[in-house]
């Protein structure tokens, strides 16, 4: 077992690029975490991190050797739970990554349907998991699950089911001329700052909000990006700005702004929940059964 210790211990500092966070989420001194690396890498007889004072990457064996680590891991994982699921039933730890407010209407469902059907599943939730990291995380097996805009091309070894399908709509300030409306048209915001989830291509919500912007002849000028969707909403509501945002959020908004609804044409945010298909896990087996029972496919509009 010393190996996966090691091996545990690498991929770690791979995720964290810093020793002392890495030596913290393995409970254990910097010292003793620091010569495992060594060891490792004495053992392999070449650099895995290049670090100085100030910085520590990968060396190209490092990022050669991180996939095969990340299987080794998930392969012993695999190999545990098989072996406790023989004794006990279906029990294990599922590893699951949501984004956070968008997903407060699909999130809770699934975990309070999993704690009747399976109380010995235990949940490890991530927050603040972008959609294009959730997919990377599953494919890699760093997480079982994750909640994520519906992809148009996932990875080979990804799968990925719709959960919900949610309409479009603004989110003002209180303040704002069209607050009051019922509905107002999207290109009315095109002389407005917005506020967004990241803009790199890593979110699905930011992709939905420049597609929707462009249907309606303008480009949102993007005066702050946010990777917490509630921090957003917050940005909204202290005046910063306007966004678009699914309709699922207008119970949850802050005092301070308001939901409306956008005129014809539709846009719609996509949520899917995403997994490896190489993921053969009992416990994966288990809750995939739980989300059918749970969320039903939705229907187009």
């Amino acid at each position: 077992m010393t190996e996966i210790r090691w091996l545990e211990a690498f991929v770690a500092v791979a995720e964290e690029l810093h020793f002392g966070r890495a030596a913290l989420r393995l409970h254990m001194a910097q010292s003793p975490f620091s010569q495992t690396i060594r060891k490792l890498e004495s053992d392999l007889g070449t650099r895995l991190f290049e670090r100085n004072t100030r910085s520590v990457a990968l060396t190209p064996a490092g990022h050669a050797l991180l996939p095969r680590a990340y299987r080794v891991l998930q392969e012993m994982r695999l190999a545990r739970e098989a072996a406790q699921t023989e004794v006990a039933g279906i029990r294990g730890t599922i590893r699951v990554g949501f984004s956070g407010a968008v997903n407060h209407l699909t999130l809770p469902p699934l975990t309070r349907a999993l704690r009747r059907s399976y109380p010995d599943i235990h949940l490890e939730l991530t927050s603040r998991v972008r959609t294009a990291d959730g997919l990377a995380s599953v494919a890699n097996g760093t997480l079982d699950l994750a909640f994520v805009g519906y992809p148009e091309s996932p990875a080979p070894s990804v799968t990925a089911r719709l959960v919900a399908r949610e309409k479009i709509g603004a989110v003002l300030p209180l303040d704002h001329p069209l607050a009051g409306e019922t509905s107002i048209p999207v290109q009315s915001l095109a002389d407005d700052d917005f506020i967004s989830p990241p803009m790199d291509g890593s979110s699905a919500m930011s992709e939905v909000l420049l597609a929707s912007c462009m249907a309606a002849g303008f480009r949102p000028r993007v005066v702050q990006e946010l990777s917490d969707p509630y921090m957003v909403l917050t940005f909204v509501a202290a005046g910063v700005g306007v966004t678009l945002m699914n309709s699922g959020i207008a119970s949850i908004i802050p005092s301070g702004a308001t939901f409306v609804a956008l005129d014809d044409p539709q846009h719609y945010m996509n949520h899917a929940i995403a997994w490896s298909s190489e993921n053969d896990s009992a416990v994966l087996a288990a809750v995939l059964a739980v989300i059918d029972q749970t969320f039903p496919q939705p229907g187009s509009d």
